[in-house]
Formats: structure tokens, sequence, C-alpha cells
């Protein structure tokens, strides 16, 4: 676990997913997109009755946000991670779409963890309740597909010192779990 910050590029390389483990913190720079409840049901709707995805999530991070309107002179609003478990039905198809990286806030299923290690992703936890602060991380805002469902559209976007720390990595590491054991 390294106990410093460390600067991720988007998309990230495999290798450099591979090395994640629990606890370690970057800052995410690149695109990632956004997906929640209803972008994931439909997405999954898609997968299954083999229609196109409207987005390539092949090596992409895909962030559990619903972000609010964007004020005045700004690329968006609020945008602080939401609860992943809730996306945690979706897992499998997100993961066969070619979703690297999940971003959002609390514990995955025993079952999406072992997805994770399987498919070789990563899941992140950012922070909760500091959506202003982390919209000051995200300089430029996209809807991307589905815009008929307002904020839980799929946006595209584009951050800088966007701020992560890995929960579970490619090995079935937990953050969490090593937490309670301590």
């Amino acid at each position: 676990m390294s106990a410093q910050w460390q600067t991720l590029d988007l998309p990230a390389a495999q290798d450099a997913i591979r090395a994640m483990r629990p606890g370690d913190m970057f800052r995410l720079n690149g695109v990632i997109y956004t997906a929640r409840d209803k972008a994931h049901q439909r997405l999954a709707g898609m997968a299954s009755r083999g229609e196109r995805i409207p987005v390539d999530l092949r090596g992409q991070f895909v962030y559990f946000v619903g972000p609010s309107p964007a004020p005045p002179g700004r690329v968006i609003g609020s945008a602080g991670p939401t609860t992943s478990s809730r996306m945690d039905p979706f897992a499998r198809v997100m993961l066969e779409l070619g979703v690297t990286g999940f971003i959002g806030k609390g514990r995955r299923s025993a079952g999406t963890r072992a997805l994770l290690k399987e498919f070789g992703a990563v899941y992140f936890s950012s922070f909760g309740g500091a959506g202003a602060y982390l919209s000051e991380r995200i300089t430029s805002s996209e809807i991307v597909a589905f815009d008929d469902l307002g904020p839980e559209a799929i946006y595209r976007l584009t951050v800088k010192d966007f701020p992560v720390i890995v929960v579970n990595d490619t090995a079935g590491g937990d953050l969490y779990e090593s937490a309670l054991r301590k």
C-alpha cells in the first residue's frame, strides 16, 4: 500500500491496474464515464438483446454519479459518488463490456469482488459528501448516451487530479476487510 498520492493517466494500462493494491491513492487524469442505476439497467438490457451499446466502454473507468446541473460558469454541478452496491447486479455485464475500473463509495458484494478478480478490474472509492470539491476536478462534461435519464444519463467527463483510493484490486484484495482485520 502506497502512503502517498500517485498520478494515473487514463485510460490506464492493464499492467498499471494489476499493480494496484488496496489503500493505494491516485489522482486520476483523463476521461471517465458516468453511469448510475438506470443507465446500468438500460445497458444490461441492450447487451442481453444483442443491441449496439452507444458508448465504447472497453478499457474505461465508470463513475457511479448523478451530477447536479451546472451552475452558471461551471462545467458541472455537484458530482459526488453514489452507493456502489446498487450497481452490483450489473457488474458482470459492465465487465463484459470491457470496463476496467469503477469509482463509487461503499463496499462491493463478494460476488462483485470475485468478478473484479476474474476480469482483472479494480474498484476505487472516492469521497462521499464531497460532491462540490470533486466537481472542481472535472474540466469538461458531455452527455454521450441516454440523455432522457437526466442526471442518470451517461456522461463523458474529463478529470484532472480526481482523488480515488483503491478498495478492491485485481488479486482479490479488499481495503475494508484489511481494515477490519487490523
